[in-house]
């Protein structure tokens, strides 16, 4: 298992420089004083004024910080070393507090200490994480009684398609539920930049159901408050998508017909 996080890992830290100077982050406009975060999420978090948040595989601190500028007490968590260097300066550049700390989710208990009113993971997390039963029990340790677990995440049903430049429509290329061993791919550049030149370019992956990650969750103690479901995406998941008025990214076919994002609360009970 090792050999995937290593290889992972590697790829992630190259591509910290490359997402922090590309648009699709919005670094710039972070530094300018804006909040980079979905509508999405915000309104469904709800207001954090004075909340405790810790954002698990938080890359390198844009959402984290942002939900600090929003008024929460911010602690961000990523494995990727250069990831949270990078992390450490945003903060220290724009005086948005915020504590960073280096850990892949499964070893988090022995660097973390401490419960907080919101444990938030968002968009491509979960692919990562080869148990998700174990990285439910682990986010939910981190839940206060009477805080809550939120996460955005892509709709896995999304995953079992083909997203190369040249598809036009849906084709099926990859499973749905989650295989004994991860789905490996050696591919350059980034979807933040498609022409960026890269040297790690091995990836492994774990795609997991829906249903798999709300049982998890049930199974670690928490409670299912919604389980939402929406026929649009924060970024462009496949290239005959189109952007719509509001900001997100939707199918010109099949509009309403297809999951491409899900959103799950899950709180404990006080």
């Amino acid at each position: 298992m090792n050999e995937y996080f290593d290889a992972n890992r590697r790829r992630w830290d190259e591509l910290v420089p490359i997402h922090e100077r590309s648009d699709f982050y919005r670094a710039h406009d972070f530094r300018n004083g804006a909040v980079v975060l979905n509508n999405l999420e915000r309104g469904e978090v709800g207001d954090v004024t004075g909340k405790t948040l810790l954002h698990l595989q938080c890359h390198f601190g844009l959402d984290t910080l942002s939900w600090a500028r929003l008024g929460a007490t911010v602690t961000g968590v990523d494995f990727a070393p250069a990831a949270v260097e990078s992390a450490r300066r945003l903060s220290a550049e724009t005086g948005v507090p915020g504590t960073f700390i280096e850990s892949d989710i499964y070893s988090l208990p022995g660097k973390l200490n401490g419960q907080f009113d919101i444990v938030f993971t968002s968009y491509g997390a979960l692919i990562w994480l080869p148990d998700i039963a174990r990285w439910a029990r682990v986010a939910a340790r981190y839940v206060r009684p009477g805080g809550f677990l939120y996460l955005a995440e892509m709709h896995p049903f999304t995953g079992i398609f083909e997203n190369e430049p040249w598809v036009t429509d849906f084709q099926i290329a990859y499973p749905y539920f989650t295989p004994e061993e991860p789905l490996t791919f050696d591919e350059g550049g980034s979807y933040a930049d498609p022409d960026a030149r890269t040297e790690h370019t091995l990836t492994h992956e774990w795609p997991h159901p829906v249903g798999a990650v709300v049982t998890a969750l049930i199974d670690a103690g928490l409670r299912i408050e919604f389980l939402h479901e929406f026929p649009f995406t924060v970024y462009q998941a496949f290239p005959f998508m189109k952007r719509s008025g509001d900001g997100y990214w939707r199918l010109p076919e099949h509009a309403e017909s297809v999951p491409l994002l899900y959103s799950i609360k899950a709180t404990k009970p006080a």
